[in-house]
């Protein structure tokens, strides 16, 4: 049996699975407060959203390793 201390691997996925989201969540609302300033500078705003996305697909990546297909 494992020791306390250790995590599976679908554990050390849900973790993080959590750490993407929350990365994912900060980027949309500093997007959000760039957005609203009255000069937002467009670069910035077009980077922070190619990291967003990148993080999106990290975090559909790993949705995909923890929820098995299911074959009808």
């Amino acid at each position: 049996m494992n020791a306390p201390s250790e995590m599976s691997f679908d554990e050390m996925l849900r973790v993080k699975l959590e750490v993407l989201r929350r990365e994912h969540r900060d980027l949309d609302e500093a997007i959000e407060a760039l957005e609203q300033n009255g000069r937002p500078d467009m670069l910035t705003i077009r980077r922070l959203k190619k990291q967003k996305l990148a993080l999106k697909d990290q975090i559909t990546t790993v949705e995909d390793r923890l929820i098995p297909d299911i074959i009808a």
